[in-house]
């Protein structure tokens, strides 16, 4: 087995001593840092997301593949600047106003994190004024709006219809997510799109982001 599938392999397992230790082999064997992280790290996390979209896994197997992923990137991350930003995008993620439930969007911030994707996480209960601050300040490209309650899912429509009112509607596309949440109800709020779970919010914003 090569050092990059042995990177993945660790990232897969959740070994986040093992993962680091073979992503500084790698670096000390002089293997390309945007290799090591799209042919070893990425190839990991994205077997991860494949795996948790089947119900293959659960949340805290992802957790734990998204930490060693983590502790890889800090390894290769000065060799990463030093060849040019590292980040594809930026997303603001929250979960809506009336909605406490936090661990499927911090998956969603992990999973966006791991490709590339520069994430403002802005917790739970997130009101539609506090969504728009964040735009103005931190000008993404993509908003993510979960809610994981029936009662909480007019709250999304609510915030796109606050985007338009305060004029920022057109700066940002807006994903939204949730267990209740459908693609049927995505279209009917004039989201720009819907994803199932962690590992599909993530693809659509990289893909969105490497649109651009």
């Amino acid at each position: 087995m090569s050092l990059l599938n042995e990177i993945s392999e660790a990232v897969i397992a959740g070994n986040v001593e093992g993962t680091r230790e073979k992503v500084k082999l790698a670096v000390q064997q002089e293997v390309n840092a945007s290799s090591i992280l799209n042919d070893g790290l990425m190839v990991g996390i994205n077997e991860i997301g494949v795996r948790f979209g089947a119900g293959k896994i659960f949340v805290p197997t992802v957790l734990m593949a998204a930490k060693a992923m983590h502790e890889g990137v800090e390894v290769i991350k000065p060799l990463l600047e030093s060849d040019g930003p590292t980040t594809v995008g930026k997303a603001i993620v929250g979960t809506v106003k009336g909605d406490l439930h936090d661990i499927g969007k911090k998956l969603v911030v992990l999973m966006m994190r791991s490709v590339n994707i520069d994430v403002i996480d802005m917790g739970s209960n997130v009101t539609a004024e506090q969504f728009i601050e964040g735009i103005k300040e931190h000008n993404p490209q993509i908003v993510g709006l979960s809610a994981l309650l029936t009662t909480t899912m007019n709250e999304q429509a609510h915030i796109i219809k606050a985007f338009e009112e305060a004029g920022v509607r057109d700066q940002v596309k807006v994903l939204i997510g949730g267990a209740p949440v459908t693609q049927g109800w995505a279209n009917k709020i004039n989201a720009d799109g819907f994803a199932a779970d962690a590992a599909s919010a993530a693809n659509w914003a990289k893909e969105y982001v490497t649109s651009l």
